[in-house]
């Protein structure tokens, strides 16, 4: 078989790099494993602020213009739905939280996506005597949802195979790359944390955090914005939430532990008065890095290698607008930003 492009990986860098190739009429083939789970077990959701610091995320604009339309046109593609545009409500906490919503709301660069007047929840379930500031730009993707019917959608194709790569069974020529009974003119590695397993790209510094949510069922809760606070609750529909997220930086297993759970019941609890019960708790390890930036790029050594890894908690804005940007790198010569070109981790190893 040959193909332009070898994807090794089909979490949310894998598939939006994937559909970004067909869409420009690449042949692609994609390998996975289902070892990494941080997409399936994923939030989902996306907003254009850290919700900390009322300030705007890197690149925001490019972001949201790239990555809406890139879903949208991909739910008609698949004839399902999976991205759903909901608001975002930040609950405030203390009379500083307002004066400084007020204060990055007023800003010209923040106005699109802060609202000015603050928001009253009018549900007794979810209290707050300074109300809430209204996100706007939000929402969430159904990251299991996604996988599950793009993956179908790549066995239709021919272009899907559920397997573990092996690194040794990758051979390196001057103009094309063999792997078993594959030539492919690139290969792509977008496997998260599993890059650690990479003989080519592991020593690059993806840290991992590792992250637990909940499903809760709550009948009387009756939400239909995603609130934030110091956990988040996303409303599924049918009386059912995810809540989350949990950040731990030293465990980098996708094992459950009662220690997660309890830190978000505990906060729950905090947040809403009704009565609810645990439906599913989840784990995983999302592909961060320190300096908060992705990594993508060309190998040191070998021209036919890259990497596409390092979305961190921001992977459904991230997953298009990096993929696009790989794509024009690797097909029309346009140079990476520095901030999530790799160079800018070689300039320090190879230097």
């Amino acid at each position: 078989m040959e193909v332009d492009y070898l994807i090794i990986g089909s979490g949310l860098a894998g598939i939006s790099f994937a559909e970004t190739c067909l869409l420009h009429l690449k042949k692609i083939m994609v390998l996975n494993d289902n070892s990494q789970n941080s997409t399936t077990i994923a939030g989902g959701l996306y907003n254009p602020i850290v919700l900390k610091r009322f300030t705007k995320i890197w690149e925001a604009e490019a972001q949201l213009a790239i990555s809406i339309p890139f879903y949208k046109k991909l739910e008609e593609k698949l004839d399902t739905s999976f991205f759903y545009e909901i608001p975002l409500l930040r609950k405030l906490n203390n009379i500083e939280e307002q004066n400084n919503w007020f204060a990055a709301s007023d800003k010209p660069a923040l106005s699109n996506y802060l609202s000015s007047e603050l928001a009253t929840l009018n549900n007794e379930a979810v209290a707050s005597n300074y109300k809430f500031g209204k996100v706007h730009h939000t929402g969430f993707l159904d990251t299991k949802k996604l996988k599950e019917t793009y993956t179908n959608y790549l066995i239709t194709k021919n272009c899907y195979s559920e397997a573990t790569f092996d690194y040794s069974k990758l051979e390196i020529k001057d103009d094309v790359i063999k792997y078993k009974d594959i030539l492919a003119k690139q290969i792509i590695f977008a496997e998260g944390f599993g890059i650690h397993n990479n003989p080519y790209f592991n020593n690059l510094p993806l840290d991992g955090t590792k992250g637990e949510l909940l499903v809760i069922k709550a009948e009387n809760l009756e939400l239909k914005e995603i609130i934030n606070s110091s956990i988040w609750i996303l409303p599924l529909g049918n009386d059912l939430y995810k809540v989350g997220a949990t950040y731990n930086w030293h465990d980098k297993t996708n094992q459950k532990t009662e220690a997660g759970k309890l830190e978000l019941l505990t906060s729950l609890k905090e947040l809403i008065t009704c009565d609810f019960e645990v439906v599913e708790h989840l784990a995983g390890v999302r592909p961060t890095v320190k300096d908060r930036r992705p990594l993508l790029g060309k190998h040191h050594l070998h021209n036919q290698l890259y990497v596409l890894n390092g979305l961190g908690t921001r992977g459904v804005l991230f997953g298009p607008y990096l993929s696009d940007k790989l794509f024009q790198f690797i097909e029309n010569g346009i140079p990476l930003d520095n901030e999530i070109s790799i160079e800018r981790i070689y300039k320090k190893l190879f230097r």
